[in-house]
């Protein structure tokens, strides 16, 4: 595993994540396209204001992962799972880079909330 690439890859993909969120945040004030005087254009704009919202939300959470992972990375821990130790799979990070988890421990642990139900 090349320590240094999987770095350039976090870093890169944080860079990407964090331009998306600049052109949601502002799509969310307006930058790009100000509220109309048409009260049922602007009921849909507002709503759709929700849905960027969440997706600001998800990507926030994103970043903060991928950091996580950077530091674990910088701890000698990346690859590792936080549940068994075991080692995730390579093409697992490849896939999701911020994953903490292996397949099996990932599979065991939806497993279990399906039973909560």
């Amino acid at each position: 595993m090349n320590h240094d690439a999987i770095r350039e890859q976090l870093r890169t993909r944080i860079r990407e994540v964090l331009e998306r969120n600049a052109k949601i945040e502002g799509d969310l004030r307006r930058e790009r396209t100000p509220l109309e005087a048409d009260w049922d254009e602007n009921a849909i704009v507002l709503e759709n204001d929700q849905v960027l919202e969440a997706l600001d939300a998800d990507n926030r959470a994103l970043v903060a992962r991928l950091h996580t992972a950077l530091a674990r990375l910088d701890a000698g821990t990346y690859g590792r799972c936080v549940s068994c130790d075991g080692r995730i799979a390579a093409t697992r990070l490849q896939a999701m880079p911020e994953v903490t988890v292996c397949i099996d421990c990932a599979r065991e642990a939806e497993e279990s909330r399906g039973q909560r139900r």
